[in-house]
């Protein structure tokens, strides 16, 4: 478990995943996330996604709870141990919490979890150029624009671009 000011990064567990299958059934917030096109999601599809996920492993997933509710899930994918990168994945999919800083919080104790526990020296992500919030909070963290994919991906009626955004763990730790 790790613990913030006014977040904890705990394990995932099955009591979560309902509210995790709302999150994931709310067009908006699938839509901030990127990837595929949103699509109706069933409590088993969530459950046996997380299920398969839980036996990969380069995937370290955590459910982000604050004041004592889980608000949304965050974790390091994509390992590369022998380059020592990993993607970085969040989403705070509880409208309270949106814009309050509690995601750039989670996202802090996740990279550096990353760094210092897990010893990766770089993480990175790839995120909607229109998500300008998320963009915003990973900057705060120390995050870079290291490249974009031109209309990479269909998304709400139009093609957005892709930020690859990355921090070295050189950089965190003089930013700490």
């Amino acid at each position: 478990m790790l613990v913030g000011t006014r977040v904890t990064l705990r394990a995932l567990t099955e009591a979560d995943l309902p509210r995790l299958t709302e999150f994931k059934n709310d067009v908006e917030f699938e839509l901030l996330g990127g990837g595929d096109p949103p699509r109706p999601r069933t409590f088993e599809l969530v459950r046996d996604f997380f299920a398969e996920q839980a036996k990969d492993k380069d995937s370290l997933t955590f459910a982000i709870e604050a004041d004592g509710r889980f608000i949304g899930d965050c974790g390091l994918f994509n390992a590369d141990r022998r380059g020592g990168t990993a993607e970085v994945g969040i989403g705070i999919g509880d409208r309270d919490y949106w814009g309050r800083g509690y995601g750039r919080e989670a996202l802090r104790l996740l990279v550096d979890y990353g760094f210092r526990l897990q010893n990766f020296r770089k993480l990175w992500l790839s995120v909607h150029a229109g998500n300008e919030r998320a963009i915003r909070s990973y900057r705060a963290v120390g995050f870079v624009e290291e490249g974009r994919l031109r209309e990479q991906v269909w998304s709400g009626g139009r093609y957005e671009d892709i930020v690859l955004m990355a921090l070295l763990r050189s950089d965190f730790a003089a930013d700490s």
